[in-house]
């Protein structure tokens, strides 16, 4: 009894506590240090990972507001929200609102102030051509009197040389009857002549003597006739010189109204021209095609500002893009042609983060633009377009979709990766790896 006993303790013992079965540990954490090794050693794609939304990759083809140029007032929808139109539609129609639009003719009578402008520019250049005339005809006038006045001191001068030389005669005259007077008186002294004969030749000197004075008068005369016609040239110059500059000065007034109404002119036929793309300005034309959206005027009547947004336009034919915004510590990562895959919201995917291209759901995309400014949250802005190397992007994508985007860096070790991320270093320093034809072509260039 006691040695069956001893054998079903003795089998339990063994049962329970496994003594003579050989442990297999060593095996198991050879095998898991092997598979770690391996996966240490597989690669592993560096990335930078970032959030962003759906744009358009053309500034005309994102969505567009649309707004009135003029305030006004509603008085017909033409579309309602949500509608598609096609280029060229009408939206609505608004009508004027300000009183110096209101004159349903105004463009009427802006064209008859035009005519009156033009009627009195007009009259002011046949005042102009009057004002010639009457300089020519005072030029004329004042050539002839110049030439009257030329003739009549020709005449004076003629005249003051025969009167000089009449002066000369009786000077001549006067010393010959002075002489007869001396000896006259010398005789009468003697007593060889009479006293009767004395005063005949006193009586003849006298008149000699008269005669010079009124000689002498008479050139004084003339040289003061001379004096006087110069002097009335002078005055006759300065005279017509006093009318033609006046003229001239009435000349000058008519060209300067000629140039105000000319201006005048041109503000009111460019006053037209506003009125009468004012007018075009009343219906609001769809500038594309596309999806009325945002209408935030409701009714008719409602009153609108110059400037304020009616409704919102979504083109129909779109270039997507992605615009994506990485830290500034990442930026220097970044270059254009750099590859990116997509999540785009919506859209399931299965992601390996060292393994984008492998991932499930995931599209490709190229960075083609990035800003070196940074925006107000702190980070810049990237765009990215399609990849046309890899497959299509969803159609049903829309504008200010949500997008993960993963930009693809260097390929490294799992284990570098792991070390990198331990020790808070960033991802290696990205350069884009160029054709070998592009860099030959190159340094021939250079």
């Amino acid at each position: 009894m006691n040695k069956l006993e001893n054998k079903i303790k003795l089998k339990a013992f063994d049962d329970i506590y496994r003594i003579k079965v050989e442990s297999k540990l060593y095996i198991w954490s050879i095998v898991i240090f092997l598979v770690l090794l391996v996966i240490m050693l597989l690669p592993w794609t560096q990335n930078i990972r970032s959030k962003g939304n759906i744009t358009s990759l053309n500034q005309e083809n994102r969505t567009q507001e649309i707004n009135s140029p003029i305030p006004g007032k509603i008085v017909k929808w033409h579309v309602k929200e949500g509608q598609f139109v096609k280029e060229g539609d009408t939206i609505l129609q608004i009508t004027e609102i300000k009183e110096d639009y209101l004159d349903p003719n105004l463009i009427g009578r802006t064209a008859e102030q035009v005519d009156a402008k033009i009627g009195s520019i007009n009259s002011y250049e046949q005042k102009i051509a009057t004002a010639n005339s009457q300089i020519e005809a005072l030029n004329d006038a004042l050539y002839f009197k110049k030439e009257q006045l030329k003739n009549k001191l020709t005449q004076l001068n003629n005249k003051l040389e025969g009167e000089q030389a009449d002066l000369e005669a009786v000077k001549n005259e006067l010393l010959l009857a002075n002489d007869q007077y001396q000896r006259q008186q010398k005789m009468y002294d003697e007593g060889l002549v009479s006293q009767t004969q004395l005063q005949q030749r006193n009586a003849y000197y006298q008149n000699v003597l008269a005669k010079r004075v009124v000689a002498e008068n008479k050139i004084e005369q003339t040289k003061q006739e001379k004096n006087n016609v110069l002097i009335e040239q002078n005055s006759i110059e300065r005279e017509y010189a006093e009318k033609i500059s006046k003229t001239e000065g009435e000349k000058y007034q008519s060209r300067s109204q000629i140039a105000i109404g000319q201006g005048e002119m041109s503000k009111l036929k460019n006053q037209i021209s506003n009125y009468i793309i004012r007018n075009g300005m009343y219906t609001l034309i769809a500038p594309q095609g596309g999806q009325i959206i945002r209408a935030n005027k409701a009714g008719i009547g409602e009153i609108i500002k110059d400037g304020e947004q009616i409704v919102s336009i979504v083109p129909a034919r779109l270039d997507y893009a992605v615009e994506m915004f990485v830290r500034p510590m990442d930026l220097p990562l970044i270059n254009v042609g750099q590859k990116v895959r997509f999540i785009f919201d919506g859209f399931p995917a299965i992601i390996f983060s060292g393994w984008p291209n492998n991932s499930y759901g995931t599209f490709g995309g190229k960075i083609i633009a990035f800003e070196n400014a940074m925006g107000e949250n702190g980070m810049f802005r990237i765009l990215v377009e399609e990849d046309k190397t890899d497959k299509p992007w969803p159609s049903q994508l829309k504008i200010g979709t949500g997008v993960q985007g993963i930009a693809l860096l260097n390929n490294v070790p799992v284990w570098y990766e792991l070390w990198r991320n331990i020790n808070g270093f960033p991802p290696d320093f990205y350069e884009m790896k160029t054709d070998s034809k592009i860099d030959k072509s190159a340094k021939k260039e250079k």
